[in-house]
This record gives structure tokens, sequence and C-alpha cells, in this order.
């Protein structure tokens, strides 16, 4: 399983500044900018979760 970078909503759902700093830490840490972005979301669509590997990832 790869290294994952993973960012949760402090108050359950992600909010825009969360995400932007998920975005930031992932440049930070050197992950592919064509990495793909995983998204767990509420029953209503909003973002719980996001993560994404640190490595490449093709699959």
């Amino acid at each position: 399983m790869p290294a994952m970078l993973k960012f949760t909503g402090e108050d359950k759902d992600l909010t825009l500044d969360e995400l932007a700093a998920f975005i930031e830490a992932a440049k930070k840490a050197g992950v592919p900018g064509d990495n793909p972005i995983r998204a767990e979301l509420s029953t209503t669509g909003k973002i719980k979760q996001v993560e994404t590997a640190l490595d490449t990832d093709r699959e």
C-alpha cells in the first residue's frame, strides 16, 4: 500500500480553506501533479475526506 496524504474536515465537511491546505501540503510533499485525488463524500455530496498517494499513482 503506497504512502498517502489524507485530510479530513475539522467539522465533518471539508472547507475550501482546508482543501487549499491539502493541495499546498501535497505540492510541498512532492506529489506528482497528475496523481488522482480520492474523496469520501457525505450523503449530501459534501467532501468529508480527501487523499492522494505520495508517489506516482497509476491505479
